[in-house]
């Protein structure tokens, strides 16, 4: 979340978005803290003892409130339920620690070191009601060649998310904002 508001502000995506809001379901999340240093609006939905239903429903009612047109989720460990996924079909994008079609839900980094893999893809793709399972934006090698721990090879993997997540928003926006679809007329 913090390399986005940074790339919003002095990186590829400044002037193409802005992070209208950042909501956590955890009152001691880091990004409320840095989105309030950056003048962002800041929203706890608090989850602990609430079904999951009524949880998205609150969820999707706070992040309708502030209008995006993208909702990016960056840190957020949550399933979000058909509930609030249908709130807005086709505008949710995750960046998940592995290649989708290989490993989904959580322990990416976790996996590709436990499997010595000498390297890694990170996945940018649309959510959709499936684990990890929506439309692939795009994928990102990550080298984990000579790693020796599972925090270097996090490393690495964090590294490169928070380069390429911005990079695959930026895509995203364009493709939108395009109406040719990055097609030049008459071809």
């Amino acid at each position: 979340m913090e390399a986005i508001v940074r790339h919003t502000q002095d990186g590829e995506l400044a002037g193409l978005a802005k992070v209208v809001a950042v909501v956590s379901n955890k009152e001691d999340a880091a990004g409320l803290e840095i989105a309030r240093k950056a003048g962002i609006e800041t929203h706890v939905v608090t989850s602990r003892g609430k079904k999951r239903r009524t949880y998205d429903e609150e969820l999707a009612s706070v992040v309708r409130g502030t209008n995006p047109d993208l909702v990016v989720l960056a840190g957020f460990m949550r399933i979000l339920s058909p509930v609030f996924i249908s709130a807005f079909p086709g505008n949710i994008i995750n960046i998940h620690p592995a290649d989708t079609k290989k490993h989904q839900g959580l322990g990416g980094y976790d996996w590709a070191f436990e499997n010595r893999l000498p390297e890694t893809r990170i996945t940018v793709h649309t959510v959709d009601e499936g684990l990890d399972s929506g439309p692939i934006v795009g994928q990102h090698v990550v080298d984990l060649a000579g790693a020796k721990t599972l925090h270097e090879v996090e490393q690495r993997g964090l590294k490169a998310e928070h380069r390429f997540y911005s990079q695959m928003l930026k895509k995203i926006l364009v493709a939108r904002n395009d109406p040719l679809g990055g097609q030049e007329a008459g071809s």
